[in-house]
């Protein structure tokens, strides 16, 4: 039991953080810390704090598409209301029930995963692990998120071929 020869360990993961990101083809948008469970009225917050000055700013022509996919506080009806009263100013794709995860965003939080694992020095409380998922996100490469936009059709076409079913994605 000798100090010098043991090692700090985490059972059961030691706990996480949450956070909700978006981004473009031109850029990365926010990360935003969500404290606790993300209901409808949290995400309401989320959509007209950082979505719609994110997708304003980017696509000042009305031209743009939000995609998020089917979790319950994305179809809550506060949630469905504050988008039709916006709809002139961006699209926001039907997502179909019960589809293959397309969502780009998921190849993100994995290059994030990867490189948290990769740090020399891993946080050992929550806080530093935000500051750290923090910085990840803020140093990922536009080439990598610029990727993630163009491999769509792709991505698309081979669910359309799988019929539904499993792709190299």
């Amino acid at each position: 039991m000798d100090p010098s020869c043991l090692v700090t360990t985490v059972q059961a993961g030691g706990g996480g953080v949450m956070v909700w990101a978006m981004f473009s083809w031109h850029t990365l948008g926010p990360l935003v810390p969500i404290g606790h469970h993300l209901n409808a009225t949290a995400y309401l917050s989320i959509v007209s704090d950082h979505v719609h000055p994110f997708m304003t700013t980017m696509y000042p022509s009305s031209d743009g598409y939000f995609q998020q996919d089917n979790a319950p506080c994305h179809k809550a009806q506060i949630i469905s209301n504050w988008f039709l009263e916006h709809d002139n100013e961006f699209t926001v794709l039907k997502w179909p029930p019960q589809s293959p995860d397309l969502n780009p965003i998921e190849h993100l939080w994995d290059v994030v995963e990867r490189e948290l694992c990769a740090l020399d020095v891993h946080p050992t409380n929550l806080h530093q692990l935000q500051d750290a998922i923090l910085s990840i996100w803020a140093n990922i490469s536009k080439e990598c998120f610029q990727h993630l936009v163009e491999s769509m059709p792709r991505r698309i076409k081979a669910v359309l071929k799988e019929k539904g079913g499993q792709t190299q994605y």
